[in-house]
């Protein structure tokens, strides 16, 4: 599907990839049977697990929120994430304070576009991919995008994230 085929209205996502002409492509997925952790998600649009990446929300002292992009396979190493944010300790954010604190909800979360520009880390496996597929900013809606491409777009550092 290219971009121009998105169903309903355009995310923040989207919006800011067509501003900047970064090209992406897009990816649908029925949401109505509930299952939209990220290997359903795989599933149902034929992708790699290896090449599909979710954005995790953590918080650090002070109330300072992180955003991670990690492979749907793997688990984020909360020690190394907070040695990479420079913080002590880290949590991840609870699932009822998402949508106050990024713009975006469960299951939809984009690490493009967010409310404010929070320090993004994207684990260095991507540096491996043509192509990582994250979310558009809403359930139901990946999106395909070179993988520089992403880290420059949200000005995030490279790094080992993964247990």
């Amino acid at each position: 599907m290219s971009k121009k085929e998105v169903k309903g209205q355009k995310t923040n996502a989207l919006r800011i990839l067509d501003s900047k002409k970064i090209h992406y492509d897009v990816c649908e997925y029925d949401v109505s049977d509930g299952l939209i952790d990220g290997i359903s998600v795989c599933e149902k649009l034929g992708l790699s697990p290896h090449e599909s990446y979710k954005t995790l929300v953590a918080s650090g002292k002070g109330n300072t929120f992180y955003v991670f992009v990690v492979p749907i396979e793997a688990e984020l190493d909360l020690k190394k994430a907070a040695a990479l944010c420079g913080e002590k300790k880290i949590e991840l954010v609870a699932v009822k304070d998402i949508l106050n604190i990024t713009g975006y909800i469960r299951g939809g979360c984009s690490p493009i576009g967010m409310k404010k520009n929070y320090a993004t880390f994207v684990d260095e496996q991507v540096k491996d991919l043509e192509k990582v597929y994250v979310s558009g900013g809403r359930k139901g809606l990946t999106i395909g995008i070179d993988p520089m491409l992403l880290v420059k777009e949200v000005e995030a550092q490279l790094g080992d994230l993964s247990k």
